[in-house]
């Protein structure tokens, strides 16, 4: 009787931790690469991860030399972006002052890419609401 109870119990502690860590799953992605590798890698990962858990909640921020991942007609993962950003599968977000620095208007971005004040600041609100980080790179 007491293996059963205590089976039991780690069996509903293993559940209720399992189901806590499925509910909460949000992670901000930092992506300042302008590596094609890097860029295959974040489409890739989107799509493992969303196949593990599709209510997660994901999103890319991309600043610095990661711009060309959010140009329309300068990224190589254009097409996936795009349907990443149909399907909800992730937001993709680039900072104002990347665009300014590098004389791009908000109208060349791909279609459903959301434009941020300040890419870092993205990533520091979305860590103080929870949300795990990953450095993109390899």
């Amino acid at each position: 009787m007491n293996k059963y109870l205590l089976y039991l119990s780690v069996m509903l502690l293993t559940t209720a931790a399992v189901s806590a860590q499925v509910k909460n799953y949000k992670v901000v992605f930092d992506m300042s690469s302008k590596d094609t590798i890097n860029q295959q890698a974040i489409v890739r990962e989107i799509g493992l991860i969303k196949d593990a858990n599709p209510d997660a909640r994901l999103e890319v921020v991309i600043y610095g030399q990661g711009l060309d991942l959010a140009v329309n007609g300068r990224s190589m993962q254009q097409a996936a972006v795009e349907k990443i950003i149909a399907g909800n599968k992730a937001s993709f977000k680039v900072c104002e002052m990347t665009l300014k620095r590098n004389n791009i208007d908000k109208s060349q971005l791909v279609p459903g890419v959301e434009v941020v004040p300040d890419g870092i600041y993205e990533i520091i609100s979305k860590q103080q609401d929870g949300w795990g980080y990953i450095k993109v790179g390899h």
